[in-house]
């Protein structure tokens, strides 16, 4: 049976959806890999979002919270607001009690992806901070390290991601994710599915 891997994000303006969609290529590059892309609900209304600017969803699916049981390993990803996930997906993970109570997600191994504004907005303190809620879950954080080689070590051009994930500088919303920081986010999809393998074969 393929191990079923759903790759979750909230996306507002589309820089975390381009980061999913590359993570998602790597989790399907390893062999026995059923990858499936996610939206968690969006909580502001339409009016909100046309002030704000933001582009119409896309047609990926919209998970509820039970569904989460439904997969064997995660990638979580997210824009940051004020150094913290978004406050969509956070909701999202509060509605997760009824999986908590019955640890319905423990033991499963999961990684976090995440776009900030600036090269000061984030890129560390937002997976930091939300590896609480995969702890309280039982939730194995799969951080990336520094796996992804030279590319962790990009000072000449702006790159976003972190030991903790891979990840993007969106500026004022037209900076759209490099090269390299996609190709980081397929590493990590690759990367997480072969610890999750090697987790699965130590069970």
């Amino acid at each position: 049976m393929a191990t079923k891997v759903y790759i979750v994000y909230y996306s507002m303006y589309g820089h975390v959806a381009k980061l999913a969609e590359e993570i998602k290529k790597g989790v399907a590059s390893v062999e026995g890999v059923e990858a499936k892309l996610w939206q968690v609900p969006e909580t502001l209304p339409d009016e909100v979002l046309t002030k704000m600017s933001a582009p119409p969803k896309t047609d990926i699916p919209v998970i509820t919270p039970n569904e989460l049981a439904e997969a064997d390993d995660f990638i979580f990803g997210f824009p940051t607001r004020f150094g913290m996930k978004a406050a969509q997906f956070k909701a999202f993970l509060d509605a997760t009690g009824g999986l908590w109570r019955t640890q319905q997600l423990a033991g499963k191994p999961a990684g976090i992806f995440y776009s900030t504004g600036c090269q000061g907005g984030g890129q560390e303190t937002t997976p930091l901070t939300a590896i609480t809620q995969l702890v309280h879950h039982g939730i194995i954080f799969v951080p990336i390290g520094y796996t992804f080689g030279a590319g962790m070590f990009q000072i000449e051009k702006v790159k976003g991601g972190s030991p903790y994930g891979a990840g993007t500088f969106a500026g004022d919303g037209s900076r759209q994710p490099s090269e390299i920081e996609l190709q980081q986010a397929f590493h990590q999809g690759k990367y997480i599915l072969g610890i999750a393998k090697k987790l699965k074969t130590v069970a």
